[in-house]
């Protein structure tokens, strides 16, 4: 496939492997028949179990059923991958490429540094495409003067770092970055005297511009202990400007982006969102004072790593068969602190390389949060028609006469160079547009921007946007060119989990929503479509519920001799080898197509294993109590805030586990479950004469579980680190095997 430009040379091609897409469905058909042969045995042979039997042989059924039904669901994303190549080259010149507002949002200092902050936004002022066309805005949640005054000395080092980049041709547009780097093969300068004294000069201004942020931050934690918080404050709105040409080279011009720092008014008596209701603040706000047709969404931390990321999606947004449907262009999330042994799976390897290009050979990509250039008439319902009454718009709007004249096709985009009385007004409106009671009695949240249903707001606004008939694109870098945008990933196992419960709970309260894929998408969107966002907004409740079960149910069993799998000579048992070994290589297959080692493999079914029985667990619960109003929703921030020690930890491929004990816990208690089982089954085969061939299907789980996890094992008893297992929850979790072995067995004889 091809897309043509105005030109008789293509933007971008679409391609896909043809290799790949026929082992993938034959490995489908020869999957779904082994699994009907399992349903038939379990069927045919459940009436036939004696009684004590009969409930835990439900219970691997039905986990047997679920995990066939999230599988099968996922088979959207491995039916038409497809990959796709950008020339950004052939773009038209300058002057025709459309205005680009970028989005930034931060909640606070604590968790997000703010020089790390400062970069990413000096990043994205310094990406390759006209300053004039390119504004910047950074959402400061909390409302923190240390983020206002690094966002001043940001723009004042900007006057320096900004022509250094373009002068030089830099290519990492992230200063930290930059200067961190220990060879200087980042510039296509001729000149490497001259490159040489004016990067040591610039490094210079960074070293200041870095000592004079940490000043502020030392400063400002007296300052914002005032009358104002981080969750009561009012809204602040300012436009940096430069006030002096101190320090520039003679008859040197600089161009700037606009740049922005807006804090929302924020009262204990609203609630405000999260991140979705600061993004839609940013969106009214950035209507009043650039209005320009597309976004780019960043995270905090997520620096623009190839400035060249705004060209390569407009490539998408002007070929005229794709632009009028396309809603957003996405990038993956790619990580400069992961590991080639990465423990805790924090690149996720199967969202960028597996699932996103699986969704984008049917209608395109989920909305990922970050990374991705979104057109505004997406989310703001724009081009507006004229014979529409006033009220009705002000009804889905909001009252703001100036944001709905932004949203017409006529609309005459704003002027803030003019210091008078015009800009002021802008600025006294854009105030307006921030304030904490503006939405009330509207649409926005409900059916305009981000909407409100679910903490993961960026995957509902995305799959709602798709079923109204929006299209998105995925671009991922070639093996040899830069990663579009890069971040810091976690890094420990607390860190992991919280944020998995955040993942999880939004996942499942889209699953639980009037916007369920399994029911919404299927008459708005296309199967294959709607069954792949489904698996996403399942998986966390679909997944730890059966691996509960095997890693429980089976063991207990084993432990006192009843077998639950047929035995080794009963051609069924084949069937149940066949299904667990065709999941296991498959998912192999896939780690070494996408160029991971086979240590990878091992890393992934790990954290599954781990993440099933923790966060997914607890976000799952998490949602269905929200949905029953029994509890309040929340949203976890991930830490950012790099730790030493604990890098030390990940980057020798050892775990962490200082973390929470509800998260440690259930990991100990698994094991020791397992093990207790492996060795009393193992007894009652060679000493009572129990009959291997039928339980041989339990060993083999039960040494599987403890294999995949032999690093809880080394937590438990063999390290003397700090990063160990805590002598507390060792003893905790012994308790809770006991009585959980105990019951069950009493259970059982019963």
């Amino acid at each position: 496939m091809a897309s043509s430009s105005s030109t008789s040379l293509p933007l971008h091609i679409c391609h896909g492997n043809k290799l790949t897409t026929i082992i993938n469905r034959s490995h489908a058909v020869l999957h779904s028949i082994a699994i009907s042969f399992l349903i038939y045995y379990r069927t045919s042979f459940l009436f036939h179990q004696p009684t004590p039997i009969i409930i835990p042989w439900l219970l691997l059924f039905t986990s047997e059923l679920i995990l066939s039904f999230i599988w099968f669901l996922g088979r959207a994303y491995i039916w038409r991958p497809v990959y796709r190549t950008v020339f950004p080259e052939r773009l038209p010149n300058d002057d025709k490429l459309p205005a680009i507002d970028v989005f930034i949002c931060t909640t606070g200092p604590d968790k997000e540094p703010t020089i790390g902050v400062m970069n990413t936004l000096l990043s994205a002022m310094a990406l390759d495409y006209p300053p004039d066309k390119l504004h910047v805005y950074l959402s400061d949640d909390g409302g923190y003067a240390i983020t206002l005054h690094a966002m001043r000395e940001s723009w004042s080092f900007a006057r320096w770092w900004l022509p250094f980049c373009r002068r030089f041709g830099i290519k990492t547009r992230c200063p930290e970055a930059y200067f961190s780097r220990t060879e200087n093969r980042d510039s296509d300068s001729e000149n490497p005297h001259n490159f040489m004294v004016e990067r040591e000069k610039i490094k210079e201004q960074y070293v200041l511009f870095k000592e004079r942020v940490r000043r502020a931050g030392e400063e400002s934690k007296f300052k914002d202990k005032g009358v104002y918080t981080a969750s009561d404050h009012p809204s602040c709105i300012e436009v940096m400007e430069e006030n002096s040409k101190e320090g520039l080279l003679e008859d040197q011009i600089i161009e700037m982006p606009l740049l922005v720092y807006v804090s929302r008014e924020k009262r204990t008596s609203q609630f405000h969102h999260f991140k979705a209701g600061a993004v839609n603040v940013l969106l009214r706000v950035s209507a009043m004072l650039s209005n320009s047709p597309y976004i780019l969404m960043l995270d905090c931390d997520m620096y623009c790593n190839d400035p060249t990321s705004a060209r390569q999606a407009m490539c998408f947004h002007f070929d005229p068969e794709m632009s009028p449907s396309l809603a957003f262009v996405q990038f993956p999330q790619a990580f400069r602190d992961i590991r080639e042994n990465d423990i805790y799976d924090s690149e996720v390897r199967s969202a960028y390389t597996i699932l996103w290009p699986g969704l984008d050979g049917l209608k395109g990509p989920v909305l990922s949060g970050t990374n991705f250039y979104i057109k505004r008439e997406a989310l703001c319902c724009h081009s507006i028609r004229k014979d529409i009454d006033l009220r009705e718009l002000k009804d889905s709007f909001g009252p703001s006469n100036e944001f709905i004249n932004s949203l017409r096709q006529d609309y005459k985009k704003p002027n803030l160079n003019d210091n008078g009385e015009a800009s002021n007004m802008l600025l006294e409106e854009a105030k307006v547009l921030a304030s904490c009671s503006y939405e009330d009695h509207t649409k926005w949240g409900k059916e305009v921007g981000f909407l409100y249903d679910s903490v993961a707001e960026d995957f509902l606004t995305g799959f709602v946007m798709q079923c109204k008939g929006w299209i998105s694109a995925y671009v991922a870098p070639s093996s040899s060119s830069r990663p579009q945008f890069l971040g810091t990933s976690t890094t420990n196992l607390n860190d992991l989990l919280t944020q998995g419960i955040r993942w999880g709970s939004g996942l499942v309260d889209v699953a639980l929503s009037r916007f369920s894929p399994l029911f919404y998408g299927s008459s708005r969107t296309s199967f294959l479509h709607s069954m792949g966002f489904a698996e996403l907004s399942l998986f966390p409740l679909l997944y730890c519920l059966p691996l509960w079960c095997f890693a429980t149910i089976p063991p207990l069993y084993l432990l006192n001799g009843i077998p639950l799998y047929p035995e080794v000579s009963d051609p069924y048992f084949s069937v149940f080898l066949f299904i667990f070994l065709s999941s296991l290589s498959k998912h192999l297959h896939e780690v070494v197509v996408t160029g991971r080692p086979i240590r990878k493999w091992m890393n992934e079914q790990r954290i599954w294993m781990i993440k099933s029985v923790t966060c997914h667990l607890y976000g799952s619960l998490d949602a269905i109590l929200k949905k029953f109003d029994l509890r309040k929703a929340s949203f976890l921030t991930t830490n950012k805030v790099a730790d030493d020690e604990q890098f030390k930890l990940y980057r020798e491929g050892k775990f962490d586990f200082r973390a929470s004990t509800i998260f440690v816990a259930p990991l100990v208690t698994v094991m020791l479950v397992n093990l207790a089982s492996i060795v009393g089954g193992v007894y009652r085969i060679m000493f009572m004469g129990a009959d291997w061939r039928k339980m041989f299907g339990q060993v083999l789980l039960s040494f599987y579980i403890i294999l995949m996890n032999y690093v809880v094992i080394e937590g438990m008893v063999l390290r003397k680190d700090k990063g160990r297992i805590p002598l507390y929850v060792n003893v905790l979790s012994i308790v809770f095997s006991l009585i959980f072995l105990s019951l069950g067995s009493i259970i059982i004889s019963i």
